[in-house]
């Protein structure tokens, strides 16, 4: 008997140790799945604030559809592009995607078959985003409750809708790759290239596009038109960029969407409301920081229109007549109420479209938690013809020190029949 326990005590050292070993390996691995796994808050909640730096809810969700499921139609000079589902959902959203997956269409625009996604989703921004990063997002959006919601994701015409011709855009127009932070810069800086030049792609909007629909790199955030709207130039251009901004205008106008001279309308008004004023004041701060470094054009001011041209009579007259009981007769506004247009810098852009379209239309300002009303302004297109339009606006974008072209009153007619609606519309027949 004394043999069997010695023996028994003999064989329970291994066994004892063997236990030891599977129970650490078992831990690993739990412990392994608990950091991949959605349920991890400090993952999740920062994938979160990511998601929202790269304004992923605006574009995935659609007019009364549910947050992030898709179906949005995307306007694209080559024909319309629905936005995906981006819910877990099996059949129809990403449930079946992995990390590997996700990271694949962010850093390289392929999907898990490695087909090709065009560059509506802009994954020639997102190549720069950390793996780490598009991780977190990605155990962010599998918290979301599954959305069942088909989208058609094959719109575009013959012959852009042949995905194999990516392969040669992404040749001539895509270099991927994370995102090197510029030496001789400040941590701050390199913080706001990060934001600027990946998660927030604000290029996409605010860079020109060649005629294959790729950014214009030599003319990076030098303004665009996108939707009918005015993107306007974001570098520290003096004339029709943010020269004459200060870090702390452009970490105002990001977080409430109005500063002394601007209100956010149209694109951007959405990207501050479900976006940047969602943001940590330090990365605003970082975004503003960078942004005062970008070098404008350095193409000199036009001379201003002179005030005995006709066109600037007429101007006058019609601004003295509709506008200056709240932008006042010298152009100052009136603060937090109605904005300046003396020395605005969105007044002052190459493109006039958004002007053109706020008077056609009207606008209403982003509302935020930090700044929950904001200024409006009504319609004038039922009361106002083509060429009032362009003669109030050429006035006012050469008047109280601004310089810019005419505006023409036959671009005006072109974006009131895209903008307008039959009100409007009726004045310009």
């Amino acid at each position: 008997m004394s043999s069997s326990v010695n023996g028994a005590s003999r064989l329970a050292g291994p066994a004892r140790k063997w236990w030891r070993y599977a129970i650490v390996l078992v831990g690993l691995i739990v412990a392994d799945r608990a950091m991949a796994d959605p349920d991890n808050y400090v993952d999740v909640l920062r994938g979160k604030a990511l998601t929202t730096a790269g304004d992923c809810l605006a574009c995935h969700t659609a007019p009364g559809g549910k947050p992030f499921a898709g179906g949005l139609s995307l306007a694209t000079p080559f024909g319309a592009i629905v936005t995906p589902n981006l819910t877990p959902d099996e059949a129809t959203g990403i449930g079946r995607w992995s990390k590997d997956d996700f990271a694949r269409a962010m850093h390289q625009g392929r999907r898990p078959d490695g087909s090709y996604l065009y560059p509506a989703f802009p994954y020639t921004y997102y190549t720069k985003v950390t793996r780490q990063d598009t991780d977190a997002i990605y155990d962010y959006l599998r918290t979301l409750t599954p959305v069942s919601n088909a989208v058609n994701r094959n719109t575009l015409p013959f012959p852009f809708s042949i995905r194999t011709s990516m392969l040669g855009w992404n040749a001539l127009f895509f270099k991927p790759g994370r995102f090197v932070p510029a030496s001789g810069h400040s941590e701050e800086f390199n913080r706001g290239a990060y934001l600027v030049e990946g998660l927030g792609h604000c290029g996409a909007c605010h860079t020109p596009m060649n005629m294959f629909g790729a950014n214009k790199s030599d003319q990076f955030l030098q303004g665009s038109r996108i939707d009918n709207w005015t993107a306007p130039n974001l570098t520290n251009d003096q004339q029709a960029g943010l020269g004459k901004w200060s870090v702390e205008e452009i970490v105002q106008y990001l977080k409430t969407g109005q500063t002394r001279t601007s209100i956010a309308s149209g694109p951007m008004k959405d990207v501050v409301e479900d976006s940047t004023s969602k943001m940590p004041d330090a990365d605003l701060k970082a975004i503003a920081v960078y942004l005062k470094e970008q070098g404008g054009s350095g193409a000199s001011a036009p001379t201003p229109i002179a005030g005995s041209d006709p066109r600037m009579q007429v101007g006058e007259a019609v601004f003295v007549d509709v506008c200056s009981a709240c932008h006042t007769r010298n152009g100052n506004g009136i603060e937090h109420i109605f904005p300046r247009l003396a020395g605005n810098a969105i007044v002052r852009q190459d493109d006039p479209a958004t002007l053109v379209r706020v008077v056609l239309t009207g606008v209403r300002g982003a509302g935020t938690d930090a700044a929950p009303t904001s200024p409006a302004m009504p319609s004038f297109g039922y009361r106002l013809d083509d060429s009032q339009v362009a003669a109030v606006l050429t006035y006012i974008r050469n008047s109280w020190g601004n310089a810019a072209s005419a505006v023409d009153a036959d671009m005006v007619k072109a974006l009131r029949s895209k903008v307008a609606g039959p009100a409007e519309r009726s004045a310009s027949q």
